[in-house]
């Protein structure tokens, strides 16, 4: 009975990144070198819900990764139109979706607004932790420009999803008087001396993650962290960390990584529990399994996947490995567990 039971799946959960609708003519990224399919990425979102409600096994939910609409359209002033397009595909779903902030999310709204927007999915955390129960209650009264975007759920038992703020450090989204606005512009501009903060000219591959469309985790949120990791811990949970950008050098290209990686790191090695990160940002995509055994995925990119292909996929979550079912240009995986890799 315990092979048959390790074999059966426990839950499945779909995931997509970086579909950066806009109604606007097909483009380039910011170096000229990728194709960008800024109306048909919307096309794409519609037939990978279409896939995921026809499955036989649908979805429990869904992790949407962040850059949910492009940048162009708030300098075309069509920043609600486009994410209400985008939200008209996500309510045809069957299953939750559960929406992570990116650079893109910062670009069209500031943070006060996502807060009170339908990208604010924080309302589907069924966490019954210490660390996001002592959360909420000192949410009241808190001077919303420091805030930042975090929640934490178990879709089934000992297992838990923990959504962070990659953009909690950051120049995008916040008032400049904010004091997290003025600590991430030194931080920056200590490493990153061009006058376009965007720009890596100059920083060498070890530091180019120090631009503007990158951003840090507090220390408020690490402690937040290392505390809901403890729970899962003491629990004997199986954790997946999920934010927009990557936090490992060899899942992604350099200059799409946290600006405090290594932090980040030392807290998610700090504990037995943690078994993959996931993140988008990096439209290639990228994969590693680092020392500690936990699965560093990076899924590709919708924005510059041609029409033909897809860049979607599905998890199917194990007792002792998840499988990456993909489609398009998001490869297959399977990911043992660290404990259950030498079995």
């Amino acid at each position: 009975m315990g092979t048959e039971r390790d074999n059966s799946v426990c839950f499945s959960f779909g995931v997509i990144a970086d579909i950066q609708y806009a109604d606007v003519e097909d483009g380039y990224n910011f170096m000229k070198t990728r194709k960008r399919y800024y109306r048909n990425s919307i096309t794409l979102l519609s037939e990978a819900v279409e896939e995921w409600n026809k499955d036989c096994m649908p979805p429990s939910f869904i992790l949407q990764l962040g850059d949910i609409i492009d940048g162009l359209n708030a300098q075309h002033k069509a920043s609600k139109k486009a994410l209400k397009n985008v939200m008209q595909e996500f309510k045809k779903s069957k299953a939750d979706i559960h929406h992570i902030w990116g650079n893109h999310e910062f670009y069209n709204f500031s943070r006060h607004c996502l807060m009170s927007s339908a990208l604010n999915s924080q309302h589907l955390g069924n966490s019954m932790t210490p660390a996001s129960s002592n959360r909420v209650n000192s949410n009241v009264g808190e001077d919303k420009q420091e805030t930042f975007y975090c929640y934490d759920f178990c879709p089934f038992p000992s297992f838990r999803f923990v959504v962070i703020d990659c953009y909690d450090l950051s120049t995008l989204g916040r008032e400049d008087c904010s004091k997290k606005y003025q600590e991430s512009l030194k931080i920056i501009r200590k490493i990153n001396k061009n006058e376009d903060l965007n720009n890596p000219e100059g920083l060498g591959a070890a530091k180019q993650r120090f631009v503007q469309f990158n951003g840090g985790l507090s220390q408020d949120q690490l402690e937040w962290l290392d505390e809901v990791l403890s729970y899962s811990d003491e629990n004997q949970e199986k954790v997946i960390v999920v934010g927009h950008i990557p936090v490992h050098p060899c899942a992604a290209d350099p200059i799409c990584l946290v600006w405090n990686f290594d932090d980040v790191l030392a807290v998610l090695y700090s504990h037995k529990c943690v078994v993959s990160f996931m993140a988008g940002h990096d439209h290639d995509g990228g994969y590693f399994q680092d020392e500690r055994g936990i699965h560093h995925i990076t899924f590709e990119g919708v924005i510059e996947t041609p029409p033909t292909s897809h860049a979607f996929g599905t998890v199917f979550v194990y007792k002792d490995k998840m499988i990456l079912k993909g489609n398009g240009r998001v490869p297959h995986r399977v990911m043992p567990y660290p404990e259950c890799d030498n079995q």
